[in-house]
């Protein structure tokens, strides 16, 4: 059985993540949509509320189940028992970013990333962006799934 874990911290999703999720789905038998929590970090959305655009966005969705995690993303994977990681690439600086930390991961546990190009359609969309926009009281409705807009 193929289960991928596409780990994020998600805040918010973005068009982006859905069209990686979205294509991954033929690729793989399940796929977990991993959450991170870092408690260094500031979110602007609380993880329940990060957790919930994501519920809503795949409600329809059998293969893919939505967990959170903290510490090491290789480590939930070994107790998730997963197959691969999945991740998404917008950019050659996304590659070289990505492809130390397959490494590495790989070294650390042997599971493979499979990763994805972002479709040049959604390749500018990042969190940080659309954080930015909302901070300012823009318009991001284009650039995130409709459970995310107010």
């Amino acid at each position: 059985m193929k289960k991928y874990v596409f780990p994020g911290s998600f805040d918010p999703i973005t068009l982006g993540h859905q069209d990686i999720i979205e294509r991954a789905l033929p690729l793989c038998d399940s796929l977990i949509i991993a959450v991170g929590e870092n408690s260094e970090k500031k979110y602007m959305f609380s993880l329940q509320k990060r957790v919930k655009f994501i519920s809503k966005t795949f409600a329809d969705e059998p293969k893919i189940s939505i967990e959170t995690y903290q510490g090491l993303t290789v480590d939930f994977c070994k107790e998730v028992e997963a197959t691969a990681l999945l991740r998404g690439l917008r950019n050659p600086a996304d590659f070289e970013f990505e492809k130390s930390i397959a490494q590495i991961n790989r070294r650390l546990s042997n599971i493979d990333t499979v990763f994805l190009l972002t479709s040049a359609d959604h390749s500018y969309i990042s969190s940080g962006i659309v954080r930015e926009i909302m901070n300012h009281e823009g318009d991001y409705s284009s650039l995130v799934p409709n459970a995310v807009k107010r």
